[in-house]
């Protein structure tokens, strides 16, 4: 919604500015396919020589993400300290035993099955089901399951922010681009040095058009697109910042309910449930 609200804002606040300040569209209009093809064909192929083919199909994906937004609501965080609390509290009750079955094949497990969107969501499981079975498997010492998590969630959040990080590199590029296509222009206007003022007028104008759709591009809407994406990449990895902590807390033996506390503290504040509401989902769970 924010996409669409900023982008007929800047269409028409730019453009209808231009109108009401005596503006005419004529230039404008004659030599925006032409600017367009080159500047566009121009950041788009060195877009595709600067990147891979899957970096370049996750920069398209993450477009779309902006348009979506973050993907962890306020709801996913609830179920989330639900979770874990069911799989701490079973880890606490019968130790690696106990939870083996459910990490080996989250599919099956009664627990994962409560909770379908984290479940589909392999970052998200392979943090919770590898970490624990590096624990099941010996990794007890809690400063080497922290380690452990940092690692993953450190190439985690590296791969994650790449396609914001090419889109950025696009929109740097964006206004010298704008430039060449501009320099072309004027090239095209000295071959025709000859002609009229009022020819030579149009001609400058087209090549400006030029200068202008490479920043106005690049900084109106390729680059706050980068930024956005960063922003909702940084809003989901707080999604695995809990799971980060919950675990943790648990390798050093801490009860189910300070583990989930802890985790609670690394949900931002805007969707961070209160304690009492996670009491009373705990009690639930405890009850049934």
């Amino acid at each position: 919604m924010t996409l669409i609200i900023g982008i007929i804002m800047v269409l028409g606040l730019v453009f209808g500015g231009f109108t009401l300040s005596g503006g005419k569209f004529d230039i404008i209009t004659h030599a925006l396919p032409y600017e367009g093809m080159m500047i566009g064909g121009a950041a788009l192929g060195s877009f595709i020589i600067a990147n891979s083919i899957s970096l370049i199909k996750q920069s398209g994906a993450g477009t779309l993400k902006v348009a979506k937004g973050a993907k962890w609501k306020a709801q996913d965080y609830n179920d989330l300290l639900l979770m874990m609390f069911e799989l701490t509290r079973l880890y606490k009750a019968k130790g690696p035993q106990g939870i083996d079955p459910h990490i080996e094949d989250p599919g099956s497990s009664d627990i994962f099955k409560k909770y379908p969107k984290i479940l589909k969501d392999h970052h998200a499981m392979d943090l919770i089901t590898d970490t624990f079975r590096s624990i099941t498997l010996g990794l007890t010492d809690p400063m080497l399951v922290e380690e452990h998590i940092a690692k993953q969630l450190k190439k985690h959040h590296h791969e994650a922010l790449a396609p914001a990080n090419s889109i950025q590199v696009m929109a740097d590029g964006l206004p010298a681009i704008g430039i060449v296509a501009a320099v072309l222009g004027v090239i095209k206007t000295m071959s025709s040095i000859d002609k009229p003022p009022a020819i030579l007028g149009g001609l400058i104008g087209g090549a400006l058009v030029g200068t202008f759709l490479g920043v106005f591009i690049a900084y109106c809407f390729v680059a706050p697109i980068a930024a956005r994406l960063t922003q909702i990449e940084e809003e989901d990895a707080a999604f695995l910042n809990v799971i980060r902590d919950v675990i943790i807390a648990t390798a050093q033996k801490l009860p189910p309910e300070i583990a989930i506390e802890l985790g609670r503290g690394a949900i931002p504040s805007n969707m961070q449930p209160s304690f009492s509401d996670v009491e009373e989902a705990q009690n639930g769970v405890r009850n049934a």
